[in-house]
């Protein structure tokens, strides 16, 4: 049975209606998958227009318990159609969805289509969600307080550590810290929070990507992981005690058959990884994590949320208001974490399949 993924349209005044009707125009599209938007039809309708699109929107106005079943019926499976499920929020107006320039109307009604979408996921209704952009800065103008999707899915859902990973088709990136400033980095990355993110990272690893043997590479924090102590201590006093028990634990058959090896210099440790010696990337900041994956995947990347008892998959680009309406915008990031969310949510069922057999 193909996994429901529900596709948040996120800012309707940005470029989320037209990668989603993109994306659904390219040969293949989710084909693993019964995606399901949720959203406002008007913004979408827009972009088919703009884009010559053969594409139409197909409302469904089942009750949430009812969608599974509705999306493999006729009209909803037929080429060309895309399912659009608006929720509870009111219908938009032409004035809400003027590009560039979301209403307080059109704000409120993002925040409903991803708080509605966390409950159809934690319901069981659907099996993963894959977010558009929003724009964070006209969200919190009208008072959303939560820094980004990530932070709110934590709320949603109850959870008490979620982990940012960005995963392009070949290097995986999970942060230890996100969106603070580099001055404060060096007083974050305490041994709590290192231990986490390591154990987080590796759970995702063997549940999400079905790796049982994860091979963690944890990067150094400073120049040359610190030459021995010559360009900072952090690596001899916080990064490299943690690694070792991780270490430790494995020789005594660890649960995972985790493999966490490091205080890498950054400077190395990406090329490695893209040569196939690590699974997954752990990088102490923001930027000395995504560099390397823009870099190397900038169409295709995902932001996935580790730690959540629900699939969550994102775009990894903005709402790109520059470009919006232009019909230049690249589906690639989209279409990438559609699929990597129905290949996470098909793991999860065949591990939890297996859990029930060994019980």
């Amino acid at each position: 049975m193909r996994p429901v993924v529900a596709i948040t349209m996120g800012d309707p005044c940005g470029v989320g209606p037209e990668v989603i009707v993109k994306a659904f125009d390219t040969p293949g599209f989710a084909d693993g998958c019964l995606p399901l938007v949720i959203g406002d039809g008007r913004p979408i309708e827009r972009a088919i227009k703009l884009l010559g699109s053969p594409a139409k929107v197909t409302p469904v106005s089942k009750r949430p318990e009812e969608l599974r079943s509705a999306l493999t019926g006729e009209a909803l499976a037929a080429k060309g159609a895309i399912p659009l499920w608006a929720g509870p929020s009111a219908p938009l107006t032409a004035e809400d969805i003027q590009f560039a320039a979301p209403t307080p109307a059109a704000c409120e009604a993002v925040v409903s289509w991803i708080r509605a979408a966390a409950e159809l996921a934690g319901a069981g209704f659907i099996d993963a969600v894959c977010t558009c952009p929003i724009n964070k800065e006209q969200l919190h103008r009208q008072g959303f307080t939560f820094p980004g999707h990530t932070e709110f899915f934590q709320e949603l859902t109850g959870s008490e550590n979620v982990v940012m990973m960005l995963a392009g088709p070949v290097l995986r990136v999970a942060l230890a810290t996100i969106h603070v400033s580099l001055a404060r980095v060096p007083h974050l990355i305490t041994k709590e929070l290192l231990g986490r993110v390591i154990r987080i990272t590796a759970e995702a690893m063997s549940r999400d990507f079905a790796l049982k043997s994860p091979r963690i590479a944890v990067c150094g924090l400073n120049p040359h992981s610190g030459e021995a102590g010559k360009f900072g201590t952090e690596e001899i006093d916080t990064i490299g005690p943690v690694i070792e028990q991780f270490q430790a634990a494995d020789r005594l058959g660890g649960e995972f058959g985790l493999r966490v090896s490091g205080p890498w210099p950054s400077d190395t440790v990406f090329n490695r990884a893209m040569s196939g010696e690590f699974d997954a990337v752990v990088a102490l900041y923001h930027d000395q994590g995504l560099i390397p994956v823009k870099l190397a995947h900038f169409s295709n990347a995902v932001n996935l949320s580790l730690g959540l008892p629900i699939v969550r998959t994102s775009v990894d680009h903005g709402t790109a208001y520059d470009i919006a309406g232009k019909g230049i915008a690249d589906p690639g990031s989209l279409i990438a974490a559609v699929n990597l969310a129905a290949s996470i949510a098909i793991n999860r069922r065949q591990e939890s399949g297996k859990l029930r057999e060994n019980r």
